[in-house]
């Protein structure tokens, strides 16, 4: 029974005209979600080919990742050190990985890092990421289900993937690269606002329901090994399906405006040759889009285990660190490679640092009390301690005080922990209906309030 009273009016209410469309103010009686808009969001970062490990001997220690000791009055590292002043917002986690991912190539693990999939078991099929499991749950709530972004765009291949997130069948979703492309996604007026746009998604809907009609005529003609191919083709015509259901659906309902000083804040030109310029805007761009709560699901990823010439490679070189990502973390044993590594993951830091401080320092609901910060989980870190190693991944936790979680403390946690106990405490403290994921065994209580 709808227990909103007669005069209540969905939050999404608009006056329409002919010809426009204009949306409603936050009313009284749009009930308590239009006046205190608390949204729960969760997001994932990732970096490439591992950390600095500086030896205790090696006169570098202050350059290694992880803090020197566990517990709540741990000292940040050099690598750590632009995180010291949001120590009230999160955990430096050590000992956790993937046990399914511990046995293969340490390059070979990218893919997995969240979803804990046993990718040489399953002849390299992956399984439903952590992230689109809390998308497809979410999906009604916003104009986009998620924002799937990387530095190399696409989808790469397997093992070498440049994307973090994988559908219900376990197949890549392709990642957006350039900064002005994925903001005119999100807030450009494009033809999806026009008569023109309303014709074309109406046009796309009717040709897609002929081509999947047609299809299963097909598919049952087809041997084995075809009906697998011809699926994962399906599959993909099923995503663009979806793609134009949900632009449909939103079609009347304008994007949200941006500030100018918001306008000033984005270098939408900036590519891979600027990692400063380019890491910011990407960052920028997960922050606008949950402050305009254009989507709660967000995944970044920062470079991939891809060939070392790849987009997302030279960044360290481009910032005078001398090598690229492949290169420089191979060195992190060597005595004149322990601290230029120790930069690039300072860089690293310093770039989720002040991403964090804008969420931080942005309210999420109607008195003040709450920051976007507060009610957004993010994972950040990488899926090799060091390179070709897939245990002890660096990792971070941040956000979320609103929704549970307690901070202020580096954890060791023992090797028989599964990291996706933390998936899975992750998608429970978002509102996700999941009683496992992946290998998780139980919830994180070292993590929560």
């Amino acid at each position: 029974m709808d227990s909103r009273k007669p005069w209540h009016l969905n939050r999404r209410t608009f006056l329409r005209g002919i010809g426009a469309t204009l949306a409603l103010p936050s009313l009284e009686c749009m009930g308590s979600e239009a006046l205190n808009p608390s949204p729960k969001r969760l997001a994932a970062i990732y970096f490439p080919f591992g950390v600095s490990m500086a030896p205790a001997d090696s006169g570098k220690a202050s350059w290694n990742w992880f803090p020197e000791k566990a517990g709540a009055d741990f000292k940040f590292s050099k690598p750590l050190s632009p995180l010291e002043s949001l120590r009230e917002d999160i955990s430096i986690l050590g000992g956790l990985s993937h046990p399914d991912v511990r046995k293969i190539d340490g390059h070979d693990s990218g893919d997995t890092f969240l979803t804990g999939c046993d990718l040489l078991g399953r002849d390299l099929l992956n399984v439903q990421s952590m992230d689109q499991i809390a998308a497809s749950q979410l999906a009604d709530k916003t104009r986009f289900s998620s924002l799937v972004m990387s530095t190399d765009g696409g989808v790469g291949e397997p093992t070498r993937s440049s994307t973090l997130s994988y559908n219900e069948h376990g197949r890549p979703i392709p990642a957006l690269n350039q900064p002005r492309q994925i903001f005119e996604r999100l807030f450009g007026g494009g033809d999806e606002s026009t008569a023109r746009g309303r014709r074309r998604l109406r046009s796309a809907g009717s040709m897609l329901d002929l081509v999947l009609d047609d299809a299963k005529k097909v598919r049952s003609h087809l041997g084995q090994h075809d009906k697998e191919k011809f699926d994962e083709y399906l599959d993909s015509v099923r995503q663009v399906e979806k793609r134009v259901e949900r632009s449909q659906a939103w079609i009347d309902l304008p994007k949200p405006e941006l500030t100018d000083q918001d306008r000033e804040r984005l270098k939408l030109e900036s590519d891979s040759n600027v990692p400063e310029d380019y890491v910011g805007t990407m960052y920028e761009l997960i922050y606008l889009a949950f402050r305009t709560d254009s989507t709660r699901v967000a995944t970044y990823q920062i470079g991939s285990m891809g060939d070392a010439t790849s987009l997302s490679g030279k960044f360290p070189q481009l910032l005078g660190f001398g090598k690229n990502i492949h290169s420089l973390c191979h060195d992190w044993n060597k005595p004149n490679g322990i601290e230029p590594l120790g930069k690039w993951d300072q860089f690293l830091s310093r770039k989720f640092a002040e991403f964090l401080t804008r969420m931080r320092e942005t309210h999420s609901n109607a008195d003040g009390s709450k920051s976007l910060l507060d009610q957004t989980t993010i994972l950040y870190g990488c899926s090799n301690s060091t390179t070709h190693n897939n245990k002890n991944y660096p990792l971070v936790l941040a956000g979320g005080k609103g929704l549970g979680f307690k901070h202020g403390n580096y954890h060791r946690f023992e090797e028989s922990v599964p990291l996706a106990n933390l998936h899975l405490t992750m998608l429970k403290k978002i509102g996700i209906t999941a009683d496992k994921f992946a290998d998780s065994n139980a919830l994180m209580p070292e993590v929560l309030a």
